[in-house]
């Protein structure tokens, strides 16, 4: 499946105008055979944009929510987009994948939460694997410091994910993170890890860019620049298999030693 990171920070602040920007992507990635198009963390509001985060949270099922499932179907790609979700009087950050005929197939609440910053404005998910079929993929989902946990990949790994897709918010001076964590994790847990990069200032923080597919080799597919870009790679159900037959990390697994981890 051909799998498009769209590497921007959007407008933060303005829904409206981070709609239009996935739109545009979102035709882009269509035009050139992408089934899946994903988009940053936080990508439809902005991320450093304080108390607007709970001013603008939705529902996973709320407005936003059908203007991206129009915007899947009139282009014909999934889409993968982070947001702010909101539940009652609780504010997640989230991320959901919504098929290319518009419905809703997954949706993921970050369950670690990085800094001072987000602690203050979402509480953390408590399911640690998220998962939906999609062209012939069982694609997974999870957000930016969830990622450099190696337990919460591993899990997706034993429940089968062939493709993670990481909507991030990846910021100076860890971008040691998208040039080797991201591949390393790619390769020790025989799967395609797309991570997608938000890019330039924003409020109190410097976004990397440097956005990835790597594959189960730990070769990077694609990678984007630091600026606003859109990069394509494929992920290839054929080379998955046949990496997985030959690499034996997971069969060799035992499990009976590693109880002290937890």
């Amino acid at each position: 499946m051909r799998t498009a990171l769209l590497q921007s920070s959007g407008r933060p602040g303005s829904v409206v105008e981070n709609l239009k920007v996935l739109d545009e992507a979102a035709g882009r990635a269509a035009a050139a055979g992408a089934g899946l198009v994903a988009a940053p963390e936080m990508f439809l509001t902005g991320y450093a944009i304080g108390d607007d985060i709970a001013r603008l949270a939705e529902p996973a099922d709320g407005a936003c929510a059908d203007a991206i499932a129009e915007i899947a179907t009139r282009h014909g790609v999934a889409v993968v987009y982070g947001y702010p979700e909101r539940e009652g009087e609780t504010v997640y950050n989230s991320a959901q994948l919504i098929s290319a005929d518009g419905t809703r197939l997954a949706n993921y609440r970050k369950t670690h939460l990085f800094g001072c910053f987000e602690r203050d404005h979402f509480t953390p998910g408590e399911q640690p694997v998220v998962q939906a079929e999609l062209n012939g993929l069982r694609v997974g989902l999870m957000i930016c410091y969830d990622v450099e946990f190696p337990e919460n990949v591993r899990a997706h790994a034993l429940a089968g994910t062939d493709l993670l897709v990481v909507p991030t918010a990846q910021m100076h001076p860890f971008q040691f993170v998208a040039e080797s964590v991201v591949p390393v994790r790619a390769f020790e847990n025989q799967m395609y890890v797309a991570y997608v990069n938000r890019v330039g200032p924003e409020g109190e923080f410097e976004f990397v860019g440097l956005s990835t597919l790597a594959g189960p080799d730990g070769i990077a597919r694609t990678r984007a620049g630091r600026g606003e870009e859109l990069v394509l790679a494929d992920a290839d159900p054929g080379f998955l298999a046949a990496s997985r037959e030959a690499n034996p990390y997971l069969k060799d697994r035992r499990p009976g030693l590693y109880g002290s981890l937890v």
